[in-house]
């Protein structure tokens, strides 16, 4: 008997719900590296402009930093609900999952080499494997591990920033590589596929270098195994007997998360207040949005109302490949080449647009088949291996 994907029926709407929203959050903040030259420039001195500024620190209270969390924590969600699976049914759990983050790290690594150098898949897979060997802890166990290994590490990066005496401080202007951002908006802007190309490989030697891989450990892996507790105890499928907690969480992140999130805005940007904005505040503004639309979900006909942007979070894998097509479509000169000719607000409006355009192919797409294309495509990989090895 063959351990199988999760059936529809047993699909818990909000938790799509919530990868949907997730995905919107992450291409508005990933829109910026589609068309401006990071990760060689610091986004905080970048704009000159006042309406840029604007909207980029709304950006920076409401979106940055908080839906990584949130999808990693979703990623973690699903791993142990395949896991809980498995046991219930007496099925094998370990050799699937791990063919699934393999074929899912050689995906990140095609999609970085020659789509787009702000992967994430790859780290994801990366982390997951940590997951796996810590999968068989109870939920308690996993929570402790995620909050003990973030925790180690930002104690550590703030005791060092105390220690040499800049904690309070106010950060510094980044010194830009002035060479690497002319050449990246001379391979984006005006150059063709094969300056794209190798532009992407040195943009790639910072998104993908062995501190960032390290580092990994410490911010996405603490929230993979956050998720994965949080479905142990399956927080979200018992939402309504929950729901003085998810209301609770809701309120308490979202006001917590964009009070830490505003405080470089209201007061002086320290290091102190800088790390704890990105660090603390996201993730703290993610488990409020995750309480938010779970709370919102019990609302009689929400879920029916939202099940478009659910359905676009069933095809998560699908839909952010596709929006790294779309975006270098748009930006790169191969394409529409707007690479370096946008305000934030417009750059803002294009996200919006692209995600209103996958929803409407979420659609349509579920009303023929379903699994979304390039979920199918992993599934047929996994299973007829499977199927091989018999």
């Amino acid at each position: 008997m063959e351990l199988q994907p999760t059936t529809l029926n047993e699909r818990v709407d909000s938790l799509d719900i919530i990868r949907g929203f997730s995905l919107l959050g992450i291409l508005l903040v990933n829109i910026f590296a589609f068309y401006l030259p990071l990760p060689h420039v610091d986004l905080h001195n970048w704009f000159t402009e006042a309406m840029d500024i604007i909207w980029h620190q709304t950006l920076e209270i409401y979106v940055q930093s908080s839906f990584y969390p949130l999808f990693s924590m979703l990623f973690g969600y699903g791993i142990a609900m395949q896991y809980m699976k498995a046991e219930h049914i007496g099925n094998a759990f370990y050799s699937f999952a791990s063919k699934r983050l393999i074929i899912l790290f050689i995906l990140g690594m095609i999609h970085a080499l020659l789509i787009w150098w702000g992967d994430i898949l790859a780290m994801y897979a990366f982390c997951g494997f940590f997951l796996l060997m810590l999968i068989r802890f109870s939920p308690k166990m996993l929570l402790s591990f995620g909050i003990v290994i973030y925790g180690f590490m930002h104690l550590m990066i703030i005791g060092l920033y105390s220690m040499v005496g800049i904690i309070n401080e106010e950060v510094e202007v980044q010194a830009v590589n002035i060479k690497m951002v002319n050449n990246a908006i001379t391979s984006y802007g005006i150059g063709n596929w094969g300056d794209a190309f190798t532009q992407r490989l040195h943009d790639l030697t910072i998104q993908m270098s062995p501190a960032m891989w390290l580092s990994s450990l410490f911010t996405i892996l603490p929230y993979i195994l956050i998720g994965a507790a949080i479905a142990k105890w399956r927080l979200i499928e018992r939402a309504r007997d929950k729901k003085i907690f998810w209301i609770a969480v809701a309120i308490a992140g979202t006001l917590g998360g964009l009070f830490i999130k505003s405080t470089p805005y209201m007061f002086e940007r320290t290091y102190l207040l800088d790390h704890l904005k990105v660090y603390f505040g996201g993730p703290i503004l993610s488990l409020g949005y995750m309480g938010a639309i779970v709370s919102v979900c019990l609302i009689p006909n929400v879920s029916k109302i939202l099940h478009p942007i659910g359905l676009a979070g069933r095809m998560s894998l699908t839909i952010y490949l596709m929006q790294s097509l779309i975006c270098s479509f748009i930006f790169y000169d191969f394409g529409f080449g707007l690479y370096g000719k946008m305000n934030v607000k417009l750059g803002v409006l294009i996200a919006i647009v692209i995600f209103i355009v996958q929803v409407i192919f979420a659609l349509i797409w579920f009303a023929k088949f379903k699994q979304g294309p390039v979920e199918s495509i992993v599934k047929k990989i996994i299973y007829r291996k499977r199927l091989s090895e018999k």
